[in-house]
């Protein structure tokens, strides 16, 4: 079995540490980006990592101009934890999961699941959506950590924030494409939420909530835009009846066996923190 090195999983449980200036700031935004999350042994490290495990397991054979918008936006890879054994100690980590429960305001996090999202060059935009149009779960206590493997410069494509739109409802049944991009962004356009979009520093991360409305830009590079993303949610999270075929096609893929108004405890969903 692969291992990492013992510098790295000691780095990895050990604490951020958050102020309430960031907290209160999260919820009041519903998004945060946060400096140094992770240092450079580790980014280096996890970059070479994940990228092998990109390579291993995509299937995209379709040349750019044949894809969807959605197909152009990025590559897109599950659950790399139970590929890799090395990946599962970055999703598992204290350091990660504790922070996400922090900002959550909850006592604990649990696992829903993680992607990675490789932006090739020349890949497209990301569209305006909300995550948890795809979640069956019962409450807004869900949480992403955005994770570049590299420095992310504008040209690149970084995640973009609506600041605040967690509290617009209009919008949140669109499934992320063309018209998802249109609708919401039109949307958008009247209201007073700030359109925050910056690079990211190297080892930068960045947290959002479910109910967020973001997009990122087209990747104008000539270098794959890496990120590597894990999904947490309140550890008393309980499963909702499904909406639509997206969260039913949620339920199973990663909550196999979970049951409607019953917290979410299965093999896939280990409480973390």
């Amino acid at each position: 079995m692969k291992s990492i090195p013992p510098s790295i999983r000691q780095f990895l449980e050990t604490p951020y540490g958050l102020s309430e200036e960031q907290i209160s700031f999260y919820q009041a935004h519903r998004f945060i980006k946060l400096k140094q999350v992770l240092n450079g042994e580790t980014l280096a490290f996890y970059k070479g990592v994940i990228t092998d495990c990109v390579n291993r397991m995509h299937t995209q054979t379709k040349k750019m101009d044949e894809r969807s918008t959605y197909q152009k936006a990025f590559l897109q890879l599950f659950n790399l934890w139970r590929e890799d054994e090395r990946v599962k100690q970055l999703v598992f980590s204290r350091r990660l999961a504790r922070i996400a429960a922090d900002l959550m305001l909850c006592s604990g996090s649990r696992l829903y699941h993680d992607q990675a999202l490789f932006k090739e060059p020349g890949g497209g935009i990301t569209p305006w959506h909300a995550d948890q149009y795809y979640w069956p779960l019962e409450t807004d206590k869900t949480i992403t950590a955005w994770m570049p493997l590299q420095e992310t410069p504008l040209e690149m494509g970084p995640l973009e924030f609506s600041a605040g739109s967690h509290q617009i409802v209009e919008g949140r049944e669109l499934e992320i494409g063309d018209e998802s991009e249109q609708q919401i962004q039109q949307r958008l356009r009247v209201t007073d939420f700030k359109h925050v979009v910056e690079p990211f520093e190297a080892g930068e991360v960045s947290f959002h909530s479910g109910w967020i409305f973001h997009r990122a830009g087209a990747n104008k590079t000539s270098r794959m835009r890496k990120v590597m993303t894990v999904i947490y949610m309140d550890k008393e999270m309980k499963l909702k009846e499904p909406e639509n075929e997206n969260q039913l096609n949620d339920w199973n893929t990663w909550c196999p066996g979970a049951r409607v108004g019953e917290i979410i405890d299965t093999f896939l969903n280990p409480v973390l923190t």
